[in-house]
């Protein structure tokens, strides 16, 4: 069942100038559990990616109506709008380290987020990570097509009017379930036709967006005779005691946006063309741009408050107050591009990845992309966006907690075990170095389930504003839920450093290195 032929101890793979590692000539690899063509490695003449590939991606995937919506979230929970961006701003800077930290493997072995996960968890062990990152990124897609179908629907109805007041189905409106499966149908259509495709969507998407975002500036401010009252109101929480409770685990929910790409950003890096590419397109990329666009959606609803009165934070709620034909259209298309930019970049490559790895001779990329799409509807995501708190302290906050454990692990096996070394075709190898017990390392479950307790486990909400108990699940380890992907990141990080130095000194090598 299986044939593969390893290099020798002697012949080991020979990185080209850029430090970037492929298969050795003649190597096969023919173990279905564990080998398809997805998951190989890209060979060296397809990573081409370039830095204005990954910029591009970062700007494409930043500009998208739930980062909009983050600033707004924050104003709503107290702060004023220079406590938001500020607190954006901080989050997707500390969020980039450990985004090029795991980014590191992807252009230096070609390999997925998976494949890589299958040296400090096992070949069968990665599944764990790998299906906890699919599930989170399929609620993810379902969120992002929702919202992007309530952008057509908003928009269409000013076009063509009657929408809203279509007859109810599940306590909707029919015309709107329309828009959704819509935009869930031509979304998985760009997808199926590969990566290649969305390098080159990327591409063209991410100025079209920001220019659309421009012109929306343009526009209110023009209406307004500039911009409004609203940078001028004073923050409900001040600078004080009450300000630190909301901000901490609001800086663990605007990084747990981001933390499900600092897990498979690999599934993107390996195309990358060097490591000077991946790391200045990401840093251009990433904090730059969320914090412009935090600012630009303060400064446009800085505007509508002074033209119609009242803070209008949704931009489609917005550009469907204006009555030009043109600018309707416009603004469809800019919500169409903005949420399929992000959502095909952010939520259906890693699942499609994830899945295929758990089984690899049934799903391929392309069917782990339709599984994807069937599985973001049956999370019902229009559940999880229903109020500030539910979407950041709940849903984001346990997100972040869980995604920042296995981000430990990977960070501490990759740099700290191994030193970036890594045996190419022992990831793939049954019976290899990466298989531990049976394919599972039980040090890294070990690390996960002692950083995941101590992440989400004070996991609590206000009465009335989320599932958890008043107290916490775990009533004193309440005082860390407030800070859970930081804690479950540095913990897994010990643990896995600590439980893999023992296993060196009980006199078994887990050092890669010739």
């Amino acid at each position: 069942m299986t044939a593969t032929v390893p290099p020798t101890p002697s012949d080991p793979p020979i990185p080209d100038p850029a430090g970037r590692v492929e298969l050795p000539p003649g190597t096969v690899l023919t173990d279905s559990r564990f080998v398809n063509d997805d998951l190989l490695p890209v060979p060296l003449a397809r990573r081409r990616w370039t830095t204005y590939n990954f910029t591009a991606l970062w700007v494409g995937m930043a500009h998208n109506i739930p980062s909009w919506l983050l600033a707004s979230g924050l104003v709503a929970l107290g702060m004023d709008w220079k406590q938001a961006v500020f607190t954006i701003a901080l989050a997707n800077v500390i969020v980039l380290a450990p985004m090029l930290l795991t980014g590191h493997a992807g252009p230096k072995y070609g390999i997925p987020f998976p494949v890589l996960a299958r040296a400090s968890f096992g070949l069968r062990g990665a599944n764990l990570p790998a299906l906890i990152r699919a599930g989170v990124a399929c609620a993810w897609f379902g969120i992002q097509t929702w919202i992007g179908g309530q952008g057509i629907f908003v928009l269409l109805g000013k076009l063509f009017g009657g929408w809203a007041k279509a007859s109810e189905v599940g306590g909707q409106p029919w015309t709107l379930w329309v828009c959704f499966v819509l935009f869930w149908v031509l979304e998985l259509a760009i997808i199926y036709r590969g990566m290649e495709t969305l390098r080159r969507f990327e591409n063209w998407a991410a100025p079209f967006v920001i220019v659309g975002a421009l012109v929306l500036l343009v526009w209110i401010a023009n209406k307004a005779g500039g911009l409004g009252p609203l940078l001028d109101q004073p923050s409900r929480l001040g600078w004080g005691a009450d300000f630190w409770p909301v901000f901490f685990p609001a800086l663990m929910g605007m990084i747990a946006f981001w933390s499900t790409l600092s897990l498979n950003i690999p599934d993107f890096t390996r195309f990358g063309a060097g490591q000077r590419a991946q790391v200045w397109g990401q840093t251009l990329g990433l904090p730059t741009t969320m914090t412009l666009f935090a600012l630009l959606s303060v400064f446009v609803t800085s505007g509508s408050q002074a033209v119609y009165g009242a803070p209008v934070w949704d931009p489609v709620a917005l550009a469907g107050k204006t009555d030009n034909v043109f600018g309707l259209l416009f603004a469809l298309v800019t919500v169409l591009i903005a949420t399929i930019s992000v959502n095909i970049a952010a939520n259906v490559v890693s699942p499609a990845y994830d899945l295929a790895n758990l089984a690899p001779r049934l799903i391929t990329f392309r069917t782990g992309a339709l599984v994807t799409g069937v599985v973001g509807v049956l999370i019902m995501p229009w559940k999880l966006t229903e109020t500030p708190e539910l979407y950041i302290f709940t849903w984001l906050g346990l997100v972040g907690g869980l995604l920042g454990t296995v981000a430990g692990i990977l960070i501490a096996d990759y740099w700290i075990v191994r030193r970036t070394a890594l045996d190419l075709p022992a990831l793939y190898t049954p019976g290899g170095r990466y298989w531990y017990t049976s394919g599972w390392n039980l040090r890294a479950v070990a690390a996960f389930l002692t950083g995941g307790v101590l992440a989400v486990g004070g996991s609590h909400s206000a009465p009335g504003k989320g599932p958890f108990p008043k107290d916490g699940l775990i009533p004193f380890l309440k005082p860390l839920a407030d800070y859970g992907w930081a804690v479950g990141l540095a913990a897994s990080l010990a643990v896995y450093v600590a439980l893999m130095a023992g296993r060196r000194r009980g006199g078994r090598e887990w050092s890669d290195r010739p």
